[in-house]
C-alpha cells in the first residue's frame, strides 16, 4: 500500500522571539530530516494567545512582528507554517503568508471565523484547521465541515481532537472522535499537548499531565488520526505558555519515529 506523508505540526505554544523560533525551527528539520517523504512538518507558532488564564500572562508578540518570524522561519527552512487567527478581518493578512490558518476550540462554533477563514485559505490556496471545542460533540463538526464548504474543498479542511471538558480543570479525549470526523471526508489532526491540559488547574496559570502525551497519541493514530499537532519548547519549565504540557524539544525525533510506526500497521503497510 502507497504510503502517505503524515501531518505533523510542531512548535513553539507562543512565538516569544524570533531566536527562538529559528533554533525550533532548525533542530526540527535537522532531527526529522530522516523520515523525509514520510511526513509533511508545519511550523507552528502563534503571534498570539488570546485566552490565557491571567492578565498578567504573555501573549505574543502581535500580528505584524509574528507574521514576520513566521514568514522568516519559512524561507529560511522551506517549512509551511500554521498560526490561530482569533477574529474573522484577520484571516485574510495571514492567509498571505501562513499556508494553514488555525480556528481556536472556543471560537470554533462562530460562523464568521469559519467562512472568513476558509475564504481567505481559498484566496491564497491554503487550509483550514479548526480544533473542536471542549463542549461540542464530534457528530456536531460536521456543521463546521458544512460551512467551511462554502469556499474550500474537503481535502484543504482539517477538524482536530484536543480533548472535551470533564467535570472542572479536566479533559477527556473520545478516540472514538476520529472516525466519525473522518466520515465527513476530511482529515484529522490529534492535538498532543493540549488534551492534556488542565485548564486553569494552576490558578493563574494553566496545568498539565505532560507524562500521558505519548500514551494518547498513540492511541490517536492507532484510532485513525492522519497527523499529530504538538508543542515543544527547549526547556519546557521555562517557556512563557503551557509550560506544563511542552514537550521537550529533544523527545520529538523518537516520538515521531513511533507514530509513524503505528500508521504504518494502521494503514497496512
Amino acid at each position: 500500500m502507497e504510503n502517505k506523508k503524515m501531518d505533523f505540526f510542531i512548535g513553539p505554544c507562543v512565538l516569544e522571539s524570533e531566536t527562538l523560533a529559528m533554533d525550533i525551527a532548525g533542530k526540527l528539520v535537522e532531527d526529522l530530516k530522516e523520515f523525509e517523504g514520510r511526513i509533511q512538518l508545519h511550523f507552528k507558532g502563534s503571534f498570539d494567545k488570546a485566552n490565557r488564564s491571567s492578565i498578567d500572562s504573555y501573549r505574543g508578540p502581535g500580528i505584524d512582528d509574528g507574521l514576520k518570524i513566521l514568514e522568516k522561519v519559512a524561507k529560511t527552512y522551506s517549512l509551511p507554517t500554521i498560526t490561530d487567527f482569533h477574529h474573522p478581518e484577520q484571516a485574510e493578512k495571514i492567509a498571505s503568508v501562513v499556508q494553514t490558518l488555525q480556528v481556536p476550540a472556543f471560537l470554533c462554533r462562530q460562523t464568521d471565523m469559519i467562512l472568513a477563514g476558509a475564504e481567505a485559505c481559498a484566496k491564497y490556496n491554503g487550509q483550514l484547521k479548526v480544533k473542536k471545542g471542549q463542549f461540542l460533540s464530534p457528530e456536531e463538526t460536521k456543521n463546521i465541515v458544512d460551512k467551511a464548504l462554502n469556499f474550500l474543498s474537503k481535502d484543504k479542511i482539517l477538524l482536530t481532537e484536543r480533548g472535551t471538558s470533564f467535570g472542572y480543570n479536566n479533559l477527556v479525549v473520545d478516540m472514538a472522535s476520529f472516525q466519525i470526523m473522518k466520515s465527513f471526508g476530511v482529515r484529522t489532526i490529534h492535538d498532543a499537548t493540549h488534551c492534556v491540559q488542565r485548564p486553569g488547574g494552576l490558578g493563574t496559570q494553566t496545568g498539565g499531565k505532560r507524562e500521558q502525551i505519548f500514551t494518547l497519541a498513540k492511541a490517536a493514530v492507532a484510532a485513525g488520526a492522519d497527523g499529530i499537532f504538538m508543542e515543544c519548547h527547549p526547556n519546557p519549565e521555562k517557556a512563557l505558555s503551557d509550560s506544563a504540557t511542552a514537550l521537550p524539544i529533544d523527545k520529538v525525533q523518537s516520538i515521531v519515529r513511533k507514530l509513524i510506526q503505528i500508521k504504518d500497521v494502521v494503514d497496512g503497510n
